[in-house]
């Protein structure tokens, strides 16, 4: 094929990638958006997800394959709230998509309009770790922030695709009414270890704590992103001890040898407690990612 027609192909599926490929491309930050996206746009839209589960999303290598998804994508779905603040702009700046840029119409920020907690009050600097100046950005682990993002993104793809807007709608009927039905499930779990106090590594699961009445106490980490002291390893050890606190919960993406020294001179069970649809391998679904944890600290509190 002679050099200019491959040119000709590239400048095409950068700036009209539709004409392309039938089914709208969209490409999530993590993926729990994708998850939520795939089911209310099922066999219309093509879904990547830069993060993996097993990631943490706030440290993702910006690689250049990430370059070429974007430049075809038609919309872009992120977490916002800057977890992708360390590594998302210059993906966007290099990708060359203006339609996926902020503020235009393939770009959407799925936490307008969700629920967000631990909003800072004064002034955010670096001594206080990597506190995020809007809020804590793991809003996804509410299930009804998981309906307002799913209905933000019926909306959008409406948008993009009016052709098939009365198949999105159908589908987001189905997400909602499978949703309300495992809230019920799920809530009847929760019940069973309702204000359990617990420690997690990372700030992780105030929406998830806040839905399901664990009581988060204390984290591994002093303050976000900030290692643990010995002064303060010491310090977790005591209350453990002293509150009989009987669970620690660790993403998988954190090393697990400290917080099982931690368990093991207390007593206290360490769970693998993954925040994200990936993050092991039987959380294929968000459904799926709520039946995980509530069974798991179900079955560890109360075998």
């Amino acid at each position: 094929m002679k050099l200019s027609k491959l040119v000709s192909l590239a400048a095409v599926a950068l700036v009209a990638p539709s004409l392309l490929f039938a089914k709208l491309q969209v490409v999530t930050s993590t993926e729990d958006l994708a998850a939520i996206a795939r089911e209310i746009g099922k066999d219309k839209i093509d879904v990547t997800a830069i993060a993996k589960g097993y990631q943490d999303p706030h440290f993702v290598d910006p690689k250049p394959s990430y370059l070429l998804k974007l430049g075809r994508a038609d919309l872009l779905i992120i977490v916002g709230m800057e977890l992708e603040v360390g590594w998302l702009p210059p993906l966007l700046q290099n990708a060359r998509n203006t339609k996926i840029l902020p503020g235009n119409p393939g770009y959407l920020d799925a936490s307008e309009g969700c629920h967000i907690l631990q909003k800072p009050t004064g002034t955010v600097d670096r001594s206080m770790g990597d506190v995020h100046p809007f809020g804590n950005p793991h809003y996804w682990t509410d299930p009804e922030n998981g309906r307002a993002i799913a209905r933000r993104i019926s909306e959008k793809l409406s948008e993009l695709d009016g052709a098939h807007a009365a198949e999105f709608a159908a589908s987001l009927k189905q997400f909602e009414e499978t949703l309300s039905a495992k809230e019920r499930k799920w809530n009847a779990i929760a019940a069973t270890f309702k204000g359990v106090k617990v420690i997690t590594y990372h700030n992780s699961w105030p929406n998830f704590a806040q839905t399901y009445g664990l009581d988060i106490v204390n984290h591994v980490e002093p303050k976000p992103g900030i290692p643990p002291s010995p002064a303060h390893v010491q310090d977790l050890i005591k209350e453990i001890k002293r509150d009989k606190i009987p669970l620690l919960l660790i993403e998988p993406y954190f090393d697990e040898k400290l917080p099982q020294k931690i368990a093991e001179e207390t007593g206290a069970k360490m769970l693998l407690f993954p925040p994200s649809v990936g993050g092991v391998k039987e959380i294929k679904t968000y459904f799926d990612l709520f039946d995980y944890d509530l069974s798991l600290l179900k079955k560890s509190l109360n075998p």
